[in-house]
């Protein structure tokens, strides 16, 4: 592998950060320095930035915390936002129809990269449902300061911020403990928060745990039965443990996430250290070949934000170490071989291990220049190193037999370990800015810039022995593989209010995103390896490309939203369009071979349909384009019966791909949630419908499958005094079975390993009814 060599970009960089942190240094310096924060936010907030993007704050959020241990989902009623089914833990976000990787998703300021084939711990999966204490959607157009390397929305989730004593206070003791239970899957868990702090000094503890067993559907959608038999077929078989028919199959999960911040605060400046550790050691997927049987991982996140005369200054540096394990869990089939007492081939499991680390720092300056004018810079570097290598399997024969006096020999996974990814390096350095400016009352625009320059590599690789190893490998370990991209966003917004009760908002940007590693660095073409190096749940195996382009796309987006001055009622639309060069599809993977040593494509992988394929990634042009329109309504507001409130929330997105015709793969079918909630003293009521229509337009490269249309109701209800919260509620209340339009192809049990040992065309289903209570007390 090539050493890293500075580029023209990291020579700007270089330049950038010193003029940053000189503006720190000299407003230091300053004497007459504000002893409270509103004086800058005052004179800021005459200048209001955009896009304004769409906040949740812990009060919205509260409702959602009981009937979920899943982050992302928290996220399902900001309009044009829809999920990506994985695990319990771990759905992936989708924003007008892009997702993962091409969303940029920050957890208390830090780029947190999945360290997987499968994609299984992404960013929202680091931080509990209940240590949320706020979010911002931008979805289409994000400011460029906090959207890099992305085509989609960004997703910023915060914990809640320090708290300090009042003047004359004391010290501050406080804290709150909670617990829920859901039925659907048996699901338990709890959380803890514990402050002690005067005016400078800061201490939190924060810790929460969940934990699931595989949930329900509502009606039988396969036979009951063993979920695997392991050695099928041979003298040895043995049946794993019992499904029945609505039961789902690698769906349950256990998690714990820890954090302790110190904050010092002093007169308009706050420094403040988090340590998190996260221990997951099972979490089970319905949509993936494999099992995570273990992910430990270990941040430190240090901030510096301060307040002067002329602006606020912000600095982060932060690491996150991840230990990934994967291997078949208790409902896929485990061991392979014999299918005879004279086969004498054993492979008992398949351990995947994986690496990460993610280093970054990111400075930033809002400088105020004039009552009318905010110009933001600021500077972001970030290293990745990845290393994802799997043992040989087994790895030793002693005291192996797969017959009485016969002996083991090793089979196709062994005696070598094989490196999927070794020495990977993706490396990002970026300069940005904004202009906000407020040209009069109903006038404001913003401009802003963004240059990136993304350097990765790989080094060479090997597979489980040489016959393998001829898979590609020496082709692989032959090529230059360091590349570098030069990336360049743009974006341009401007707001019109031409009264108190109507605003209108238009806006273009250009997005960049290159190739993450798994897409550029997959390289075995052995039909077993590319299976479980696929993050969309699909089903299929995917082959990387070294050539790939990084992708890029031209927004167009527009806002109308017309409100009550007392916020009686609302109604917001958002039309869009997006278009795509170099947009990263498949295509069918072309060579010869068939069953589980075959090489990537064949006869039988260039034709048929109805079961699974191997794919290539490839570089090719897509188009999408849909309206978000979400409101709501005060219906009523008495003084025996409280306020009645109606909301709702339509969202439409069209996803093709321009080079073939074909549909983009997971595009969330036409949908809407219409609801009524009552409030009443502290008592809060509410009844809520879902309804999806059908997915039709599906991605026939991928063998996509389609979705039937469903609608869902919900019943929640909470009561909330100063120190008590109580949720209680029904999902799914008339226990409607459905399937996920983005829960992907059902490989939750059986012989996984293999491309079509599985049944094809069994979509994973939605959870059937489900009772849920929370209890929540602050101390």
């Amino acid at each position: 592998m090539k050493p890293y060599q500075f580029r023209p970009l990291n020579q700007a960089l270089a330049a950038a950060l010193p003029v940053l942190c000189l503006l720190g240094s000299q407003a230091l310096a300053q004497t007459n320095l504000a002893t409270t924060l509103p004086t800058v936010t005052v004179n800021a907030s005459k200048v209001t930035p955009l896009p304004t993007g769409a906040p949740l704050d812990k009060t919205s959020l509260s409702p959602k915390l009981a009937t979920t241990s899943d982050t992302a989902s928290l996220l399902t009623d900001i309009p044009g936002l829809s999920l990506y089914g994985a695990g319990g833990v771990s759905s992936l976000p989708a924003i007008h129809g892009l997702a993962d990787d091409r969303l940029r998703i920050k957890v208390d300021g830090m780029d947190l990269i999945a360290a997987c084939p499968n994609h299984m711990n992404p960013a929202l999966s680091y931080i509990d449902p209940a240590n949320v204490g706020g979010v911002k959607v931008y979805a289409g157009i994000a400011p460029v300061s906090s959207g890099g390397d992305s085509i989609g929305g960004t997703i910023l989730v915060d914990s809640a911020s320090p708290e300090f004593a009042l003047p004359g206070q004391g010290t501050l003791m406080k804290g709150q403990v909670g617990t829920f239970y859901r039925s659907n899957g048996n699901a338990t868990g709890g959380n803890l928060s514990v402050t002690a702090a005067n005016e400078k000094l800061s201490l939190t503890y924060s810790a929460s745990t969940a934990k699931s067993d595989n949930y329900r559907a509502a009606a039988a959608f396969k036979a009951a039965g063993p979920a695997a038999t392991d050695g099928a077929g041979g003298p040895a078989a043995r049946p794993r443990g019992w499904l029945d028919g609505d039961e789902v199959g690698s769906t349950s999960y256990k998690t714990t996430n820890q954090s302790l911040t110190l904050a010092l605060r002093h007169e308009n400046h706050l420094v403040d250290l988090t340590l998190g550790y996260q221990d997951i050691p099972y979490e089970l997927y319905p949509n993936q070949r494999m099992d995570m049987l273990g992910n430990t991982a270990r941040r430190t996140n240090l901030h510096y934000s301060g307040q002067f005369d002329w602006g606020v200054l912000d600095a982060r540096a932060y690491q996150d170490s991840v230990d990934h394990f994967m291997d078949f869990g208790p409902d896929k089939q485990y061991w392979y071989g014999p299918a005879s007492a004279t086969n004498t081939v054993v492979a008992p499991g398949m351990p995947m291990y994986t690496t990460g680390k993610t280093t970054g720092a990111v400075v930033k300056a809002d400088i105020v220049l004039s009552e009318r004018d905010v110009l933001n810079v600021g500077a972001e570097v970030q290293t990745y190193l990845l290393n994802d290598w799997w043992p040989p399997s087994p790895s030793s024969l002693a005291g192996m037999q797969t017959a009485p006096g016969v002996p083991a020999t090793f089979g196709g996974m062994a005696p070598n370990t094989f490196w999927n990814v070794k020495d990977g390096k993706r490396d990002r350095t970026a300069v940005f800015t904004e202009w906000d400016a407020r040209w009069n009352p109903k006038w404001n625009t913003s401009l802003g810039a963004r240059v990136e320059q993304v350097d990765m590599d790989a080094g060479e690789v090997q597979g489980y022995n040489t016959v393998l190893a001829g898979y590609n490998a020496s082709a692989f370990n032959a090529l230059n593989r360091q590349r570098t991209d030069h990336n360049l966003d743009l974006t341009a917004l401007a707001r019109y209010t031409p009264d108190a009760s109507r605003t209108f908002d238009i806006g273009f940007a250009q997005k960049t995103r290159s190739p993450n590693l798994y897409e550029r660095y997959d390289w075995s073409k052995h039909g077993m390896a590319l299976i479980m190096n696929n993050f969309v749940g699909d089903g299929n195996g995917y082959l990387g490309d070294p050539n790939l382009k990084p992708e890029v796309a031209h927004t167009l987006s527009a806002t109308a939203d017309w409100h009550d001055t007392g916020h009686a009622w609302q109604v917001k639309a958002t039309p869009y369009y997006t278009r795509v060069t170099d947009f990263i599809d498949a295509v069918r993977c072309t060579g010869s071979g068939v069953m589980m040593n075959a090489l990537c494509g064949g006869a039988a992988n260039n034709s048929g349909a109805n079961k699974f394929f191997h794919l290539q990634f490839a570089n090719q042009s897509a188009r999408l384009y849909g309206i978000d329109i979400s409101g709501h309504f005060l219906l009523a507001k008495t003084e025996h019966w409280g306020e009645f409130t109606a909301s709702g929330v339509l969202n439409y997105v069209k996803g093709t791909n321009e080079t073939t015709g074909d549909g983009l793969y997971n595009i969330m079918p036409l949908n809407a949630k219409l609801g009524v909630a009552q409030k009443l003293g502290n008592w809060n009521h509410g009844v809520e419908l879902q309804m999806v229509s059908a997915k039709s337009d599906v991605s026939d490269v991928r063998q996509e499958m389609h979705t039937p249309g469903y609608g869902l109701t919900n019943l929640r209800t909470s009561y909330e005094s100063k120190q008590v919260r109580v949720d209680f509620g029904v999902e799914n209340l008339f226990d409607k079975f459905y399937s996920l339009p983005l829960g992907g192809a059902y490989s939750g049990q059986g012989a996984t390993m293999s491309l079509n040992t599985i049944p094809w065309g069994i979509p994973v289903p939605g959870k059937g009814r489900s009772i849920y209570v929370g209890v929540n007390v602050k101390f």
